[in-house]
């Protein structure tokens, strides 16, 4: 055989194994449910959007736990605004930040992952979706201090929200690579985790009662966490 002849065969080859790898990233890509937009996110959005910039803002960031919370009143003394939206994951906290970045908070508050977790999202793109979430915040508005706050347990003694539980070893893994992006300064890992959980690590039966979100008396908790540690 000739040389131009095998060179091209080899070509085919390679040709071919560069194929296989770019179809199994792809598939690999798309085995899990990424998607963020529905009624509920786009009216929240919107939302945001049209809410005019204030000064010295202190943003809570995050999905239903974080929607959930009556910051403005839990926290009277300071300007707080609620961004969580329900259902909500890292993709679509990618999709929203510049909403936040433009404003310039002082504080940003972040919660997220559950969502991600309970899709079956790797840990991997999920910590890569938290770097850039960070980046974000960093590059746009490098004044922010931001509170990476840890994911919370969760209590499968409840019938409801059964894709959420037993989760336990990725939450723990992800909570350890958020800890890990703490630098002491502009980026502040807080552990809500361990506060909420009981004996057994599970999120505490006094601060649910789905298994999943927080009581009155989980935000209270929450809210006490962040006074002791002087974060507000």
């Amino acid at each position: 055989m000739t040389d131009w002849k095998i060179k091209i065969r080899n070509m085919n080859h390679l040709s071919a194994l560069i194929l296989v790898i770019f179809t199994m990233n792809a598939a690999a890509q798309t085995s899990y449910d990424s998607s963020f937009h529905f009624y509920y996110y786009d009216q929240k959005l919107s939302m945001f959007e049209v809410m005019p910039d204030q000064k010295d803002e202190i943003v809570w960031l995050g999905d239903s736990i974080t929607d959930g919370g009556e910051w403005s009143e839990l926290f009277p003394h300071y300007r707080t605004l609620n961004r969580g939206v329900s259902t909500d994951n890292t993709f679509g906290i990618l999709n929203r930040i510049g909403e936040i970045t433009r404003r310039k908070p002082k504080k940003l508050f972040l919660l997220i992952g559950i969502n991600d977790i309970a899709r079956g999202i790797p840990n991997d793109v999920i910590l890569k979706n938290f770097k850039r979430i960070i980046d974000s915040v960093r590059l746009n508005s490098p004044r922010t201090k931001i509170y990476v706050q840890s994911i919370l347990p969760t209590n499968d003694a409840f019938s409801d929200f059964k894709n959420y539980q037993h989760k336990e070893n990725h939450i723990a893994a992800i909570n350890t690579a958020l800890q890990k992006m703490e630098d002491g300064n502009r980026i502040i890992y807080v552990d809500l985790n361990s506060a909420l959980a009981d004996a057994q690590g599970k999120l505490d039966r006094r601060y649910t009662n789905d298994g999943l979100h927080l009581l009155g008396e989980g935000y209270t908790k929450w809210k006490e966490i962040l006074i002791e540690k002087n974060y507000l």
